[in-house]
Parts: structure tokens; C-alpha cells; sequence
């Protein structure tokens, strides 16, 4: 199956535009800012970024006519904040201010400030919107960025974290939550308390005082008055982001899937030890590159196979599971990306025309030399209600080569679980179902039974 055609393009940037055409990634700058856009790329400042992996990579194409191409490489995987978890939010959110404040020596700043400037690559952010940086006013102490820092990062993560909004909700605020948003749903003591008294309620009084607008773009001060205080303001910034994220770390709740690697009852020391060494000889016989983890969980799996070289995408829905494989894949360096994503209910296509953000499964076809689906078929099919035949399908709709899959019979106490009362439309439904199902797509190039009656395969695409 060929490589999947990736189209895309953005328009918003009065500085150019981006097109993305399947691993070609092309920006086009405008004359009038072509000279500011090489003065930074071409400095030390970006070459050492670059080389840290925290800004993209970039090739000039000139023109004659004065404009300017720049060719970026295609970051493998493309998600966006409402897929993240917080603490991909918060790594984004630092890159931002450690780039913002590392620009001020160069007489430059990032004139926006919003988690779309930013991809990953693991669990490794890096700024992607090269043309987000700009000359500095050396005499302005203002950071017209700041109030979009606070609407797109701050707000969401606080409202995450004290009011329960989901992350995803951000999908539908292109430029963040307005204090006047979240004011309504706080209550007497939360509005007095950071970060609510900061970025709530004190802004909403000035608003009310007739101070909306009140960042002054006129405002003039000494260099180095002016150099003092977007420090200072970067600084509060940083102390709000810090105050979020002990919150989010100590509030911390357990979910329904975070500890069931470690907790499920239907699994046996030996059980576990089995199917990993499973997984891992799959692996070692695939030797793929680029990996989807459907259903990954905390990431027991994901970890195994960025072990054995790959690169690893994991999916999942549980969102405190999907961090906790975040955090240990960032504590231990390892090349996981984790996401909260659904392959049943995929993330859909945003932005103006359903254009500027690509749905899941477009970004995810034939993406992938092996997906990995453990212990999720049976929640497709008896949950979601998805036949055997359509999650065959879109298993090698994602994968050019191989897939691991584990089969859990009708036996097995999950699936009990889940039947509820309908064994006559699936309790009929084996191994020989799954394989009916499976065969126009794939071969079985390994197959091992658990003790506990879990069936793995390695199979490998038609």
C-alpha cells in the first residue's frame, strides 16, 4: 500500500503561508518579510536549536522575484493540543517561553504564542511556525503575545485542572478561552486565589474599568527598563505555568484503565511475561520503523517496541493512562509519542473548510509498518459494535507491513464483561472469526496461545 498523500495548507500568517503535500513541507515567505525570516534562521541562536531539536529544520529556496521558499522535513507525526495530555501542554508551553526569552538578547520575539506553533517528536516539543519570530522594539516593554500565551496555554490547563473542562474542549477556541469564559463557573473564593486572581479576575476588572485595550502598543521605555520588564513578565508567566502544573501533578486522580497493567486479574505473572516476550520476538522479526500502538494504555507495549528502534505513536482514550505513559516515556527518553485518541471515534478535521487541521485517519493511513492492537479488539467490537471485517480493514488501512493483534475469546472475564446479555450476536464469535476476517488482508506469520486462553499473531500485510 503506497505511502499516504498528506495535504494541507494555512493561510492566517500576513508573513506567508504553509503547504503540506505529502512529505514535502513548503512555506512560502513574502518579500517584504524575507530579510527578517533569514536573519533569524541564519543565526546561531536558530542553528543551535536546530541542533538541539527544538526548532525545525529548514532549507532555502530563493527566488528571483524576491520571494522565498523554505522547505522544512515533515515532523513523522502531526497532532495537535486537543490530542495532547497536560503535560505535553506544559512542554509546549515551556519551548514557548524558553525560545520567547532566548530571542530577547537577539533584538527579536516570537510574535505569537499558541500550542499550534508546536509539534512533537516523542515526547520532545519543537517549534514548527518559523515565521512566528520577529524583530523586537527595543524600546517596548510589552509582549503582545502575552495575552495569547494566557488564552491558549494557561486558561485551558488551569480550567483543566480546577474546573474539569476537558483538554479537548480547546478543539473549538482557535485562540484560547477569554477570562470572561471561565469567570461564571469560579467561585467567590477561586476568583481571589491564583492563577484565577492573575488571569480571571483582575483583567476582567480592568476590562469593566474601561481598560480593555489597555496594553498600549505606544508604551516607551529605556532599553534596558523595557529588556527588564518582558523578562519579568515571562517570569510570571513561568510561575503561573509552574503553579498549574504542581497542581496537576498533586491532584493527580487514579482512572479506570491508569493502573491495569499492573492490576489486571486476568492476567497471570506468567501470562505478562509471555506476551511481552511475544511482542518483543514480533518486533524482532518485523524490524519496523515507524509504530501504532492502538489502545496502548500506560504503554507497556510502546515502550517494548521504541526499545526494539522504533518510533512509536500510542493511542489511547484513558487520559490519566495516556499520561502516565507521557511521563515515562519523557523520564526515560524514549521515542513514544503518546496521544489521546480514539480509533473508533477519531479525531475529526478542524479549522476553516475542515483544511487547517487534518482529521486522525487521514494523518494515519498506510503511516505506519506495524500496528499493534493488544487486548482491543474485543472492546471494538462489543463496545463500540464495530463487525470483525471493518477492524480488519482499517488495521491494514494503517499498516504497509505487519501488525501484532491479540485475539480474547469469548471465555474470558473482559469479554463477559462487556457482552452483556448479547451472546447471541457474539458469543459465537473465535478465533476462526478473526482469522475469516482477517485473511483478505493478512497471512499469520506467528501465532501463540496464552495460558489464560489470549491468542497473539504476527501478521503481515497482502
Amino acid at each position: 500500500m503506497a505511502t499516504a498523500e498528506l495535504t494541507l495548507e494555512t493561510f492566517r500568517d500576513p508573513a506567508g503561508s504553509l503547504r503540506i503535500a505529502g512529505d514535502r513541507v513548503l512555506r512560502e515567505v513574502h518579500p517584504e518579510h524575507a530579510k527578517a525570516a533569514l536573519r533569524f534562521l541564519q543565526s546561531k541562536t536558530a542553528q543551535e536549536w536546530v541542533a538541539q531539536g527544538r526548532l525545525i529544520e529548514t532549507r532555502f529556496i530563493p527566488h528571483e522575484n524576491g520571494d522565498l521558499t523554505l522547505e522544512h522535513p515533515r515532523v513523522f507525526f502531526p497532532s495537535y493540543p486537543w490530542e495532547w495530555t497536560p503535560s505535553a501542554w506544559i512542554a509546549a508551553a515551556d519551548l514557548t517561553l524558553d525560545l520567547c526569552e532566548g530571542l530577547l538578547d537577539q533584538g527579536l520575539i516570537l510574535k505569537d504564542a499558541t500550542p499550534l506553533n508546536v509539534l512533537f517528536r516523542g515526547t520532545r516539543p519543537v517549534l514548527v511556525d518559523v515565521l512566528s519570530v520577529e524583530e523586537r522594539d527595543p524600546a517596548s516593554p510589552l509582549w503582545l503575545a502575552y495575552g495569547q500565551f494566557v488564552r491558549t496555554f494557561l486558561l485551558p490547563l488551569a480550567a483543566y485542572q480546577y474546573l474539569g473542562w476537558p483538554l479537548v474542549a480547546s478543539m473549538q477556541k482557535r485562540d484560547g478561552y477569554e477570562p470572561a469564559d471561565l469567570a461564571p463557573h469560579l467561585s467567590r473564593w477561586q476568583r481571589w486565589r491564583e492563577p484565577f486572581r492573575s488571569l480571571v479576575t483582575l483583567p476582567l476588572m480592568l476590562e469593566k474599568s474601561g481598560g480593555k485595550g489597555a496594553q498600549n502598543t505606544r508604551v516607551r521605555q529605556s532599553e534596558d527598563v523595557a529588556l527588564a520588564v518582558l523578562r519579568r513578565n515571562l517570569r510570571r508567566l513561568r510561575g503561573h505555568l509552574r503553579r498549574v502544573e504542581k497542581g496537576l501533578q498533586s491532584g493527580q486522580r487514579a482512572s479506570r484503565w491508569s493502573g491495569y497493567a499492573s492490576s489486571a486479574d486476568h492476567y497471570s505473572a506468567e501470562d505478562q511475561k509471555l506476551k511481552r516476550q511475544f511482542v518483543r520476538d514480533a518486533l524482532t522479526a518485523a524490524q519496523p520503523k515507524h509504530v501504532l500502538d492502538l489502545g496502548a494504555n500506560s504503554g507497556v507495549y510502546s515502550r517494548i517496541a521504541a526499545e526494539c528502534g522504533a518510533n512509536v505513536m500510542a493511542w489511547d482514550t484513558d487520559l490519566q493512562a495516556t499520561e502516565e505513559n507521557w511521563r515515562e516515556a519523557q523520564r526515560r527518553d524514549l521515542d513514544v509519542a503518546p496521544l489521546i485518541a480514539n480509533p473508533a471515534r477519531p479525531t475529526p478535521a478542524a479549522g476553516w473548510r475542515n483544511a487547517e487541521n487534518l482529521a486522525l485517519l487521514d494523518r494515519s493511513r498506510a503511516r505506519f509498518d506495524c500496528v499493534m492492537m493488544l487486548g482491543l479488539i474485543h472492546h471494538l467490537l462489543l463496545s463500540e459494535q464495530i463487525p470483525l471485517k471493518e477492524i480488519a480493514g482499517l488495521l491494514r488501512e494503517l499498516t504497509t507491513s505487519w501488525a501484532i493483534v491479540e485475539w480474547v475469546p469469548a471465555s474470558d472475564p473482559r469479554f463477559a464483561d462487556l457482552l452483556r446479555g448479547r451472546e447471541e450476536l457474539y458469543g459465537h464469535l473465535d478465533e476462526a472469526a478473526f482469522l475469516s476476517a482477517a485473511e483478505s488482508h493478512f497471512t499469520v506469520v506467528l501465532r501463540d496461545a496464552l495460558p489464560n486462553g489470549r491468542v497473539l499473531f504476527l501478521l503481515q500485510a497482502r
